[in-house]
């Protein structure tokens, strides 16, 4: 784990390698005020995550065939149209056909030209959607706000784990339903950095209360205890998963190895046996 400020976290450059919007299209946000970056030791650029949910809005329009000079100028009118703060919560951009529309509270209006949408005027969303409101308004819409947040969670995890973290959190606090990806995906993402063991393990136990039978979950709970170098917890959370999964061969073998260090040659002959009968 690296001591990156996770409210500083993005050049120019990099952002546009992770969302592949053109520099014409991001320093138009810029200039359009809806994202504004600080500069850094060297003068340059650097977007905070938030900075990112915006970016990648414009991102997901041009996925959905709307043109930049459109999103542009939507975005630009978009602005103009708020207050001077722009308020991320409860705004909802979308492609509607060729059109730009926002969903603020119970209203919907083109972004473009102003006019508001009534419900039987909204055809189909091309592409995909970009949801910015914290408080969603009804089930489906959590499920897709989360979808979103665990997309980008998965696309931030190899080139940040302070950006990946923050996601997958959103994706725990959206999602109308336990959600087990968002939950193994978080715990490990924490486990690999070796300061964050007792974070990592907050989360799988919080995991294991939805999904208490769950073996895998016992296995990386496991594991992050035995990082913690808690070898009777841990050998405990082996067992566990061996109940819910006897073939579970990586558990016999971590299982034999704590065997060792705890002096139970028995143990070790017996977990060492199996994990090579099961991986043989």
């Amino acid at each position: 784990m690296t001591g990156r400020n996770s409210s500083q976290d993005y050049s120019l450059r990099s952002l546009q390698s992770l969302l592949g919007v053109s520099r014409s299209v991001l320093t138009g946000l810029m200039d359009a005020g809806f994202v504004q970056p600080t500069r850094g030791r060297r003068n340059e650029l650097r977007f905070t995550f938030q900075d990112v949910v915006v970016l990648r809005t414009a991102f997901q329009l041009q996925a959905a065939k709307i043109s930049s000079r459109k999103i542009l100028r939507a975005l630009s009118r978009l602005k103009s149209q708020l207050p001077d703060e722009l308020p991320l919560s409860g705004i909802r951009i979308t492609a509607v056909g060729d059109r730009v529309a926002v969903t603020t509270g119970p209203s919907q209006w083109d972004a473009d030209s102003g006019q508001l949408l009534l419900d039987f005027e909204v055809a189909p969303i091309k592409g995909d959607v970009t949801f910015l409101d914290s408080t969603p308004r009804n089930l489906k819409n959590r499920e897709q706000q989360a979808a979103e947040w665990f997309a980008l969670a998965e696309q931030l995890t190899g080139t940040d784990v302070v950006g990946a973290e923050q996601a997958y959190r959103k994706v725990l606090e959206l999602a109308p339903t336990p959600h087990y990806s968002a939950y193994t995906n978080l715990g490990v993402l924490l486990c690999e950095a070796e300061t964050r063991c007792e974070d990592a393990l907050t989360v799988f136990e919080r995991a294991l209360e939805h999904f208490p039978r769950d073996a895998l979950l016992h296995f990386n709970r496991a594991v992050v205890l035995e990082e913690l170098k808690r070898y009777d917890a841990a050998a405990q959370a082996y067992e566990r998963c061996l109940e819910l999964d006897a073939s579970h061969a990586d558990a016999h073998f971590n299982l034999a190895r704590l065997s060792e260090i705890r002096g139970d040659k028995q143990g070790l002959v017996r977990h060492l046996s199996a994990y090579r009968r099961l991986s043989g």
